[in-house]
């Protein structure tokens, strides 16, 4: 049932604030990655959240890509729980995640880590922008945290493989966060063929925010989504399983529960055998 869940997938800027100078702080971690740009860790040190830890999305928050895997796979868990030490998190930590795209890549950290155990991991609603807006200073530089001691176990959020997808009785939605135009297979760049998984509906990543960045509203999201039949059981997939997530965090928002496809179209398009839509 769709209820008001916002507060337990973002933080603002004023509560991040507020928990910062509290006598227990929480790790911050940047995320800066986008499709397309290698060079977060240079946007990172150039200007940060004071304190805040740079996490490398294609070698901390993925395995090696593959045809057969896709090419942001899960990574092993001992080597996620090997980089949530080094970032600094112990056990009961919160964990504040963040970037300068609209969260997309922030929420790829936030599923991880909640797929992982961790209860209490939220999105900076409106990243580093929304930072700066409201006057906060930043940090340049490399942050070295000390070694934390937390201890990750996996399967604390659902998933589906390939062969989960293609066998679906169409109780759960499936939900393609690409945009449209990818969506449509008129364009794609990164992808061995244009087009869709049969039967998916798009709800594109860049449709859950505002101009600004920020998340959309409760009722905003809740009729959105509710509009796409994702009201219930939502499976959720992209090109890669990177902007799934930030569709999972909107939904999580809204109180709905879906399962990320991790393979999601880098996949599914590689294997010759599996059916694409187009249009």
């Amino acid at each position: 049932m769709i209820s008001d869940h916002r507060g337990q997938v973002f933080t603002t800027v004023e509560d991040l604030v507020e928990a910062m100078l509290s006598s227990r702080p929480p790790v911050v971690l940047d995320v800066r990655w986008q499709l397309g740009d290698d060079a977060g860790h240079d946007h990172y040190r150039a200007g940060h959240v004071p304190g805040a830890v740079y996490v490398d999305l294609d070698t901390e928050l993925a395995a090696p890509p593959s045809p057969a895997a896709g090419r942001h796979p899960l990574p092993d868990l001992a080597d996620l729980q090997a980089a949530a030490r080094r970032w600094g998190i112990d056990v009961g930590s919160r964990v504040v995640v963040y970037d300068d795209w609209e969260g997309k890549a922030a929420a790829r950290a936030w599923w991880l880590l909640r797929w992982a155990g961790l209860a209490d991991v939220t999105v900076l609603d409106g990243g580093l922008a929304a930072w700066k807006s409201a006057g906060m200073r930043v940090s340049t530089g490399d942050a070295t945290p000390r070694v934390g001691n937390v201890v990750l176990s996996g399967g604390h959020l659902p998933v589906v493989t390939i062969d989960e997808v293609a066998a679906r009785d169409g109780s759960a939605v499936l939900l393609d966060a690409r945009a449209p135009e990818r969506y449509r297979g008129d364009v794609e760049p990164v992808d061995p063929r244009p087009g869709r998984i049969p039967g998916a509906v798009n709800a594109p990543a860049g449709a859950n925010v505002t101009a600004d960045g920020r998340f959309k509203p409760y009722g905003e999201l809740a009729d959105h989504f509710r509009a796409l039949g994702a009201d219930r059981d939502a499976v959720v997939y992209c090109g890669s399983g990177v902007t799934a997530a930030h569709t999972i965090a909107a939904l999580a928002s809204i109180g709905v529960s879906a399962a990320l496809y991790p393979g999601s179209y880098s996949q599914w398009s590689a294997d010759p055998d599996r059916p694409v839509e187009r249009g």
